[in-house]
């Protein structure tokens, strides 16, 4: 999203991408003046065995031709696997262009903004640096009070009298399909709901001056199971497979009534194959929005652009195959960017504002991973979820999902620097 701020010639960018091919062709194309990269899964799936390649990747990127006009930066990256109870595998990156001269970073201590000056990377004490807010949920949240990296980081900045909060979130995901399948809403659609209600509470309590923000990141929303598995198999007869040691249900398989009962779709707690998945395809999928529910609660305290995009995730890890999900998880749109209703009047402030803005999906034949981002181009005032092209799987394992989000922009950021 790029986004035209108080002062005439400044905007924001929000990306959302998953690492592998984020920067191509963005800091060349749109040089933008403020750029923020925020990270889930830093490290990867595997992060005790991927977390060395971390600092090589955050080397190359402060170092790399395409970032040499940026004589400025934060990068806050919670490595600390060891310390279960705060290990959020989140990573925030802040690039300051050479010709942005006055932006500023709240100390959240000191309850003052701070000039921002000289490069500077923060890991390992993140709940120590004041120039951030860093929480993991309580763990009451966490399904069967299971730790996992799940939380968010904020940070707050200062451009041209214009204040404004960013927030990485990663909220969580559906363990089971078959759980989920259970009940409208699922008990995992309640746990991220009040673990969104817990973040929005934070950064809108009395503890500081409130601003405009925008939250963006995997928040792992997910279509109402229930009701798209009714909807796809209207005309299916279930079979229910039980374990024979247990009884516990493990699998479910939808059948056609006639067409010499033709499987449409078998459910177990990690599959869901569907027969045809051009229906998650077709019209960007945008039939399926009915079922996309999981936001409508918070209609009062977040504004979402229109969705015109296929679902986000679960694409094929396979770079063979961009365009194809993997039969894990209903596809759904898991990774978006929300902002308050004031930080909407700050890029929407007419109807024509509207008109240009684009809140849209990128590299649509290319796989990047799991998650597919998400791009909107700047032409005044504009929301951008940019691309990802992945070319091959090296990046993925150091970064799963990434988010970029540049302010006061005009580009974006190109990793022509990555040996892919």
């Amino acid at each position: 999203m790029a986004v035209k701020g108080a002062a005439a010639g400044t905007g924001m960018l929000l990306v959302t991408a998953n690492v592998g091919s984020l920067f191509d062709d963005i800091v060349h194309t749109h040089k933008p003046h403020f750029m923020a990269l925020h990270c889930q899964e830093f490290g990867g799936k595997n992060y005790e065995a991927s977390m060395s390649h971390v600092d090589k990747f955050v080397k190359e990127l402060l170092s790399s031709d395409a970032m040499k006009d940026y004589n400025r930066a934060r990068v806050y990256l919670d490595e600390n696997y060891k310390s279960q109870e705060h290990f959020t595998a989140l990573g925030s990156f802040y690039f300051l262009h050479e010709s942005l001269k006055n932006i500023y970073q709240f100390d959240f201590k000191a309850k003052k903004y701070k000039k921002v000056t000289g490069k500077e990377i923060y890991s390992d004490t993140l709940e120590s640096t004041p120039m951030l807010e860093k929480e993991k949920f309580p763990q009451d949240y966490f399904p069967e009070c299971k730790w996992s990296r799940k939380g968010f980081i904020r940070t707050r900045w200062c451009i041209t009298d214009c204040a404004f909060d960013l927030v990485n979130i990663h909220l969580f995901h559906d363990a089971s399909n078959l759980i989920a399948w259970e009940t409208s809403p699922s008990v995992y659609s309640g746990i991220r709901h009040k673990a969104l209600g817990y973040v929005l509470d934070r950064i809108r309590d009395q503890r500081f001056e409130k601003v405009s923000y925008f939250v963006f990141g995997d928040f792992n929303f997910r279509l109402d199971s229930k009701s798209v598995v009714e909807t796809l198999c209207t005309k299916a007869t279930m079979q229910t497979i039980r374990a024979a040691d247990t009884n516990e249900v493990v699998k479910l398989i939808f059948r056609e009534s006639d067409n010499d009962r033709k499987v449409m779709l078998q459910l177990e707690k990690k599959l869901f194959d569907y027969f045809n998945q051009d229906v998650f395809r077709d019209n960007n999928g945008t039939a399926l929005l009915e079922f996309d529910k999981e936001l409508s609660v918070f209609k009062d305290k977040l504004y979402e652009l229109d969705i015109s995009f296929p679902p986000s995730y679960p694409y094929s890890e396979d770079c063979s195959q961009g365009k194809q999900y993997m039969n894990t998880r209903c596809p759904a749109w898991c990774d978006r960017i929300l902002m308050s209703h004031s930080a909407k009047e700050l890029i929407l402030k007419s109807e024509n504002d509207e008109k240009i803005v684009i809140y849209d999906h990128i590299g649509p034949n290319v796989c990047m991973g799991d998650h597919k981002e998400k791009d909107a181009l700047e032409v005044t005032r504009s929301f951008v979820r940019p691309p990802c092209s992945m070319e091959e799987e090296k990046i993925s394992s150091i970064l799963k999902c990434i988010i970029l989000t540049a302010v006061l922009i005009n580009q974006v950021l190109s990793a022509t620097f990555l040996d892919c």
